[in-house]
């Protein structure tokens, strides 16, 4: 793992392929004690882990719960899941047991604009490739799942709609593992008769679909099965709602997920295992892996590392206020990751120019860093911030960093997993079992279960976003009413918006004051129990940038290659 890759730097992927790999069944046993007969072995080096093993685990102490978040993502990279990685590796380094519990990647960014999700540089869970293309079929399971829902409400409708759906009032939508914005609005059921009842639909991503949601929060396959049954998919003529389990679709959805729900075991370059498993997006979902993989990670690992997608004002909160909320869990700390690159973009520096020193910008660039520490003790948790170093920096810009976190009573380290794996993130990981052994963090959530839904967003978006206020129709605080005289008001709120900005401006970089953020629309996720709020301008279905990923990769002597 040499400093050099500064100097000449490997591709990702040639990295992880040249990577000794120890057989899965090998780590299970010797880093976590899981016996042979509790895996699901799929190939040499990935496995799922049983859930009957995982219901034996439950008498067993909890370790200690760290969560990785970010400032807000620019194009100049943060680096959070390789850091996540890296502080894992760094713990066990040390001479801790840890391990890390991640999300698996999605094909539609695989192929698009962002890239894969499994770490980088000396910082990655392998196999990279596999994690990042079809892994053990989680999405693909899932993604079925949601579209059997789909096909048995056409088909219901079709065969006499004894229900009484009104198909102009089907809020189920479609989905695909893939960014395709040709189908984000489509007509389906065209073609006469024969085909059923011509009406407006679309798709969605399946990171995006209310499955993947409740895959990602059910604490078991009861639980799984009772939370589809509750997805609501239409309504009728009097707006009387139309659950999946009217349809009697929650038992075959169930059948569908009943592999997938088993977490999946990986290790990461140095041997470490990792849990990778479940992937919603945060900027339309709660961005975080499965409830299963991480209370299971905690019985097994005295240090359980986690991460929380894009900034701590989306991930973050969202990890708080609805996981941590649903399923009992507490950090005992956080690591917020940030570049010296990304920190100059929010003080004005174009991507070009980001290799020249520019305190200046640096500077007013920390205060995107310093909204999200305030954030972060705003929960009652302690912070330590992980300055994920790239060649470029100079020492006064990293000096320049550290004294002011120091004057937020926040420690920032360098990090340098990503050329030396483990070792170059000691001291983060010092850092963090030091905070972690004085016992001072006391989850405080930002809302009670019992204050009215649209107070809620407007707590998250004063409170965190620090806008003025938040703004809606009639349509959308009546549709919220609705829902709360329905029994949903004690739901969480999920707020989807950009997560380039504070703002649903994704060019406000930065900390922006002076904005309200107005919610377009709302939906109910009855089976998922929270209430998403759309802000601004934000795609459940993604497109392909100009140039995609998809363009370098290829498979070349057998070999896939431009795979990051």
């Amino acid at each position: 793992m040499p400093a050099s890759q500064h100097q000449n730097p490997k591709s990702d992927i040639e990295i992880s392929q040249s990577a000794k790999k120890r057989p899965i069944l090998d780590v299970a046993r010797d880093k976590l004690g899981i016996a042979a007969e509790n895996l699901e072995p799929y190939g040499h080096y990935k496995a799922k882990v049983s859930m009957e093993y995982i219901k034996s685990l439950q008498s067993k102490p909890n370790g200690k719960l760290i969560l990785v978040t970010a400032i807000s993502p620019t194009p100049a990279g943060e680096g959070k899941t390789t850091t996540t990685v890296g502080l894992t590796d760094a713990l066990n380094h040390i001479g801790k047991k840890a391990m890390c519990a991640l999300r698996e990647p999605s094909l539609g960014p695989s192929f698009g604009m962002k890239g894969g999700a499994a770490g980088g540089g000396y910082a990655q869970v392998i196999p990279m490739e596999d994690i990042n293309l079809h892994f053990t079929g989680d999405f693909h399971a899932i993604t079925s799942a949601h579209n059997l829902l789909s096909a048995l409400i056409d088909n219901h409708i079709y065969w006499g709609n004894a229900l009484g759906i009104d198909s102009r009032r089907v809020v189920w939508r479609r989905v695909m593992d893939m960014n395709d914005r040709a189908l984000r609005e489509i007509v389906c059921s065209l073609g006469g008769v024969a085909n059923g009842y011509p009406r407006e639909a679309g798709f969605d991503i399946t990171v995006a679909s209310e499955v993947m949601a409740i895959f990602c929060l059910a604490k078991n396959l009861d639980d799984l099965k009772e939370r589809l049954g509750n997805i609501i998919v239409a309504y009728t003529r009097d707006r009387k709602p139309i659950r999946a389990k009217d349809l009697n679709a929650h038992g075959a959805m169930t059948a569908l997920l009943k592999e997938a729900i088993a977490p999946n075991l990986v290790q990461t370059l140095e041997g470490t295992p990792a849990f990778i498993h479940g992937g919603p997006f945060a900027n339309i979902a709660h961005g975080c892996n499965s409830v299963v993989a991480t209370t299971t990670a905690l019985k097994l690992a005295d240090y359980v590392v986690t991460e929380a997608g894009f900034g701590a004002d989306l991930g973050m909160e969202k990890f708080l206020d609805i996981k941590c909320r649903k399923a009992g869990l507490k950090p005992d700390c956080v690591v917020v990751v940030a570049t010296i690159r990304a920190l100059k973009m929010h003080g004005g520096v174009k991507k070009e120019d980001l290799k020249k020193e520019d305190l200046k910008a640096l500077e007013a660039g920390m205060s995107n860093l310093q909204r999200h520490i305030e954030n972060v003790k705003k929960f009652g948790l302690p912070a330590v911030v992980s300055i994920n170093r790239f060649s470029a920096d100079t020492e006064a810009e990293v000096a320049l960093v550290k004294e002011k976190c120091k004057a937020l009573g926040v420690e920032a380290l360098m990090a340098d997993h990503w050329a030396m794996g483990g070792e170059g993130a000691a001291g983060v990981a010092k850092a963090v079992v030091k905070i972690c052994d004085e016992g001072k963090a006391n989850l405080k959530l930002l809302y009670p279960d019992d204050m009215p839904l649209f107070e809620k967003v407007r707590t998250i978006v004063k409170e965190l976003y620090r806008a003025d206020d938040a703004t809606a129709d009639k349509s959308v605080k009546d549709q919220l009413k609705t829902w709360e005289e329905m029994g949903f008001g004690k739901l969480p709120v999920c707020i989807a918006k950009t997560q380039y900005s504070f703002s649903t401006n994704p060019d406000a970089k930065g900390a922006p004051t002076g904005f309200s953020i107005p919610v377009r629309e709302v939906r109910l996720s009855a089976g998922a129990e929270f209430v998403v709020a759309i802000c601004g301008e934000i795609m459940t279905m993604p497109g392909l940038p100009k140039t995609p990923s998809a363009d370098a990769i290829d498979v070349k002597d057998g070999k896939i290659v431009g795979l990051f």
